[in-house]
C-alpha cells in the first residue's frame, strides 16, 4: 500500500519564520503550480488535506482539476509549536531550543504540541488509509511523522521541498 505526499507551495512568510500552525496564505504562482502538479501527479482518487489554507486551498484547486473527492482531516495539520509560533527560529531563546532537542519527542518548552503527540495525530490519519490512490495535502512535519512509519533510516531530518510529492511505501 502505498500513499502520495504533497508538501504546500511556498508560503507568503519571510524565511526562518516558525509558523507550524499559524494559518499563511500562499505566494504568487498557484495558478503554474497546480497545473504542473496536475500534469505530474499519477491517477488519484481522493485528495485528503490538512485543513489550513496553504494546504486546503492547492488541495481544492488538485480536486476540481482531477474531480475526485476531498476530505479535511485535522491530524494531518501541522505541528502547534505555541508561543514559538510566527516568530523567527533565530529569535527564540536558546535555552527552550535546547530543552526541545534534550527531549526531542516529549519537551513542549513552546506551549504547543510535543512531537510524539504529532507523530500519535499522523498515526490516526494512517488508519484511514486503505489502497485507494490517495493524495495527502500536508506540511514538511507530517512528512517527518509519516517517514517515521516507514524504514526511512533518518525520518526527523527527511526533507520535502515546497510543492513536492513522493510516493510513500506503507507496507
Amino acid at each position: 500500500m502505498s500513499l502520495i505526499f504533497l508538501r504546500h507551495s511556498k508560503p507568503a512568510a519571510a524565511d526562518g519564520l516558525c509558523y507550524g500552525r499559524t494559518d499563511l496564505g500562499l505566494q504568487p504562482g498557484l495558478d503554474s503550480i497546480t497545473d504542473q502538479l496536475h500534469a505530474d501527479l499519477p491517477p488519484l482518487k481522493r485528495i485528503i488535506t490538512s485543513p489550513l489554507s496553504r494546504c486546503r486551498i492547492l488541495a481544492q484547486t488538485l480536486a476540481g482539476k482531477r474531480q475526485i473527492p476531498l476530505t479535511i482531516d485535522a491530524n494531518i495539520i501541522e505541528m502547534d509549536f505555541g508561543t514559538w509560533e510566527d516568530t523567527p527560529w533565530n529569535a527564540i531563546d536558546r535555552d527552550a531550543l535546547d530543552a526541545w532537542a534534550a527531549d526531542f519527542f516529549h519537551a513542549r518548552p513552546h506551549g504547543g504540541e510535543s512531537v510524539n503527540m504529532l507523530q500519535n495525530r499522523v498515526r490516526t490519519a494512517l488508519e484511514n488509509i486503505d489502497d485507494t490512490p490517495t493524495l495527502w495535502v500536508s506540511h514538511a512535519g507530517v512528512f517527518r511523522a509519516l517517514m517515521a512509519q516507514t524504514d526511512h533510516s533518518d525520518p526527523w531530518n527527511a526533507r520535502i521541498d515546497f510543492a513536492e510529492f513522493q510516493t510513500i511505501n506503507l507496507a
